[in-house]
């Protein structure tokens, strides 16, 4: 009897060891998790600003506090829905689309989301190098959009991404105008070793004038080093608007750090500048520009704790503004500090 029971336990393990049948294992290929993921960041920050002949004046901000849910459906299709629960005090919806993967390393994707143009403008609060964004980052074309973009998202041995799409002009608060017209953006990225080569192009009419800007980037990251320099270029059609240029450079350099709760202590440098803006929003008298001409120079320095998932900040900038003779610095776009902590899960 004990031979039987002996034979019998043989048989069974052989049989577990048999391989799948094809039908069994592209049943497990097609196995994917669904349950959703949540991720957040939450900037708190400080700011004291030199107002001129208004004086010192300063304020705290909860400058943002964004949730997201992502996942999958089925394994092609994927979702992203981001909320900013408090940007300066204000609630938005800033993305939520829909993304079917496709063979040969394709995507295409529907919804609101930002349009592919420029480089500083895809760092997230969660990513900033700096406590402020760049003047093409804030002024250029700061863009979130509804629409549909397809994309080839590179493979191995051709780090090259290509994206382009075509979206609602009308700003993305409002869904429910119909529009003539349309904007458009398209965007290649190619990323050798450490380098990084960008180019990207935006037509957009939002209010009324057809803007069309051009971006070139060039970084580098190596070692405790990361550089990058980016340069815009926006036309006005039909407008005797001359042009807007801006770009912007930096570089940043982050020191290991051991036997403490921190892992990075960098320090950044950043020039940018940027010629007189328009939002292309015509008033009575035509088009007009809304921001003056301006430099700046900005120092700073952060502690970081960088552990996947978590990123924590401890972030402190100074900001020397540089304006034509004459003009007043607008308030909140003069000399000022900033200190703020970054949590990101």
């Amino acid at each position: 009897m004990s031979d039987v029971k002996g034979i019998a336990r043989a048989a069974l393990l052989a049989l577990s060891l048999l391989p799948a049948s094809p039908a069994a294992a592209a049943e497990e290929a097609e196995k994917v998790d669904v349950t959703p993921k949540f991720h957040g960041v939450l900037r708190t920050r400080y700011e004291g600003e030199w107002g001129g002949s208004e004086g010192w004046r300063q304020r705290f901000q909860v400058r943002n506090a964004r949730v997201s849910i992502e996942g999958n459906v089925i394994r092609q299709l994927s979702y992203y829905i981001r909320v900013d629960a408090c940007d300066r005090g204000t609630m938005k919806i800033l993305d939520a689309w829909a993304q079917w993967t496709l063979p040969g390393s394709w995507r295409v994707k529907a919804g609101q989301f930002r349009v592919p143009f420029g480089v500083d403008v895809f760092r997230g609060p969660g990513t900033y190098i700096f406590a402020n964004r760049s003047f093409m980052g804030r002024y250029l074309a700061n863009v979130r959009e509804v629409g549909l973009q397809g994309g080839y998202y590179g493979r191995q041995g051709l780090p090259l991404t290509v994206e382009a799409g075509v979206f609602n002009s009308k700003p993305m608060g409002n869904h429910d105008v119909w529009q003539g017209a349309m904007d458009f953006a398209a965007k290649a990225v190619w990323k050798p070793g450490g380098f990084l080569l960008s180019a990207s192009y935006l037509s957009m009419k939002p209010y009324g004038v057809r803007m069309n800007i051009v971006d070139g980037t060039f970084g580098w990251h190596g070692g405790r080093w990361t550089a990058e320099a980016e340069y815009q270029h926006k036309h006005y059609e039909r407008s005797s608007l001359s042009a807007t240029d801006a770009w912007g450079i930096f570089a940043s350099y982050a020191i290991p750090l051991e036997k403490t709760v921190f892992d990075n202590l960098s320090f950044q440098g950043r020039f940018d500048s940027m010629t007189a803006n328009s939002s292309g929003n015509p008033g009575d008298d035509g088009l007009n520009y809304t921001d003056p001409a301006r430099k700046r120079i900005t120092v700073g320095t952060a502690l970081e704790y960088l552990r996947p998932p978590l990123r924590v900040a401890l972030r402190l900038n100074y900001e020397k503004y540089f304006y034509d003779s004459g003009v007043e610095a607008p308030v909140g776009a003069d000399d000022k500090i900033v200190a703020e902590l970054v949590v990101k899960f």
